[in-house]
This record gives structure tokens, C-alpha cells and sequence, in this order.
């Protein structure tokens, strides 16, 4: 690691050393200011669905992250007791009385999120959790500082040692994000994820199902906001899913290339826009052209 040093400078002259009282005290009242400035802070965001075995674990460790101040858990309709252990563990709980799925929990979660903002402080930063992360959880750290340290508005989880995503889903992700900013992200469906409450507006409404994670990316991009990737320690085996289905595998295509499509879709109308509106500039400087109901002259 590269350390910079201090210059080396030539010794003072005598008498030169002091600070005069009216710069100390610009100096103090800077510092001052700087303390009580209120600082950034983040929500973790959960959404769960019959994970009474770990979420009680995974809010613990969600609390214990630097800069986390809020724990909230949307209960996605849940057949066992998930909603009362994950409150018992100290996180604020929201529920579905039936399951919506994880766009509408999120969105759920991120409005609540906003109402519970306190005024006159910046609005928190949301971490996407996996609620069956336990103790695990605490690995997502770097993500919240990427993000309140103005790293960047979206910081994404690098897990499983950081390694590339294989598999269509995660190959058509990435090439659809590269296509859109120049930038081949390497675990692109990663589901642990923070993000500045700007971004997530950005993103809003959210894509549905395995789509999410893609159609967030690019909305992001698209909205002139940087995202990055940051390797946390994620090791855990909850963490590790198992081999999906075959069927479960084309449901998750489908989801990603719904995601894309529309969004290609959505540039391709903006760009048509702009050319119409553009060209009806051109005519407006040229004189105009006549519009429908006019009638050539003479008649």
C-alpha cells in the first residue's frame, strides 16, 4: 500500500508557529460545525417470508453494522412466528397479510423507510438484506460505508469471495449493463445491495420478481447516478442457494429480459422524442410548416 507523506518543509521562522486567536477560533468554529452537522445514516431493509429459523440472527447483525440505525422488517405474508422474532430482536416490523413478492415488500419498506426520517437530517441510505443471512449479515458493512462516504449512490454486494457470475440470466444482466454505461459488473443479480434514497427513487417502481436487481441497475445508470461493487464477506452457507430448477431457471430469464426490455424500450421512445422535438425547432427557426387544417393559398 502506497502511504502519501508530508513534504518536507524548511524549519519556521522564529515567532511563526503561533496561530493568531482570530484564526483559532474560525478554526475551532469550523470544527465545531463539522461535529454537529447532522451526519448521513443508514436502514437496513429486510423482506421475509417464513425465516423464523434466522431472522432473528440476521437483524441482530444488521444493528450491529457502522452507521445503521434503523432495522426494518417486512413481513411478506409468513405462516410462522418470523414477524414477532424479528421485532423481539430489536427491528421494526411491517406486514403483508398475504405475500406480494420482494418489489412490493421492498417498496413497502423504503415508504415506510421515509416516513420514519427525521427532519432537517439527510435521508437514510436503505441496505437490501437477505433475511437468512444470520449472523452473516454483518459482512454487508463496506456496502453502508461506500455509501455514506459518497462512494457512490448504489454500492453492490461482491459475495462468495467475489467471484464472476455464470449462468444466461447473469450473462444477459451484464451484457445489458455494459451496453448502457461501458461498465461489466461482475455479480450482477447480487440481491445485497445499498442505496442512497435518491437512487432508490430512481429506480421506482421496481421490477418484478428476478428482474429487480437488473432493472435497478440500469435505472440508476440511467439517471446519470454511479453504482459500484464492494466485496463483502459473505460466506455463509444461508447465503448459498441451491441449484434451481429448471423451470425456476426460465422464470428467472423471463424476469431479466422483461427488466431489459423494457428499459431499451423506454430509451428508444425518449430518443424518439427528443428527434421529434428537435426537428420541430429546426421548422419553428425556419418559419415554421404548416400543420394539418392548413390550406395552401389560393383556395
Amino acid at each position: 500500500m502506497v502511504v502519501a507523506k508530508p513534504r518536507s518543509e524548511p524549519p519556521k521562522a522564529p515567532g511563526t508557529a503561533r496561530r493568531s486567536p482570530a484564526r483559532s477560533g474560525r478554526v475551532a468554529a469550523a470544527r465545531r460545525a463539522a461535529q454537529a452537522a447532522p451526519q448521513p445514516t443508514a436502514a437496513v431493509l429486510i423482506v421475509a417470508h417464513d425465516q423464523a429459523r434466522r431472522i432473528a440472527a440476521t437483524v441482530r447483525a444488521s444493528r450491529a453494522i457502522p452507521g445503521v440505525d434503523l432495522v426494518l422488517v417486512v413481513d411478506d405474508g409468513s405462516t410462522d412466528n418470523t414477524q414477532h422474532l424479528a421485532r423481539k430482536a430489536g427491528a421494526v416490523v411491517v406486514r403483508h397479510s398475504h405475500r406480494r413478492g420482494r418489489s412490493v415488500s421492498i417498496e413497502t419498506g423504503a415508504a415506510v423507510v421515509g416516513m420514519r426520517d427525521e427532519q432537517g437530517k439527510p435521508p437514510r441510505a436503505v441496505l437490501l438484506m437477505e433475511p437468512g443471512l444470520g449472523n452473516a449479515a454483518i459482512g454487508a458493512a463496506p456496502l453502508v460505508e461506500a455509501v455514506l462516504e459518497s462512494v457512490a449512490d448504489m454500492a453492490i454486494g461482491l459475495t462468495d469471495g467475489g467471484s464472476r457470475s455464470t449462468g444466461v440470466s447473469a450473462a444477459s444482466a451484464r451484457k445489458a449493463i455494459a451496453s448502457l454505461s461501458g461498465w461489466s459488473p461482475i455479480q450482477p443479480l447480487s440481491r445485497v445491495r445499498c442505496i442512497t434514497r435518491e437512487a432508490l427513487e430512481a429506480a421506482l417502481p421496481l421490477s418484478h420478481g428476478a428482474g429487480l436487481e437488473t432493472g435497478m441497475t440500469l435505472d440508476v445508470i440511467d439517471a446519470g447516478l454511479t453504482v459500484t461493487e464492494v466485496e463483502c464477506e459473505m460466506r455463509h452457507r444461508a447465503y448459498r442457494k441451491s441449484a434451481a430448477s429448471p423451470l425456476a431457471r426460465v422464470s428467472k430469464y423471463r424476469d431479466v429480459m422483461m427488466a431489459i426490455s423494457s428499459r431499451r424500450i423506454r430509451v428508444s421512445l425518449r430518443s424518439t422524442q427528443h428527434t421529434v422535438e428537435d426537428a420541430f425547432h429546426v421548422a419553428s427557426r425556419s418559419g415554421g410548416t404548416p400543420g394539418p387544417d392548413a390550406q395552401e393559398s389560393g383556395e
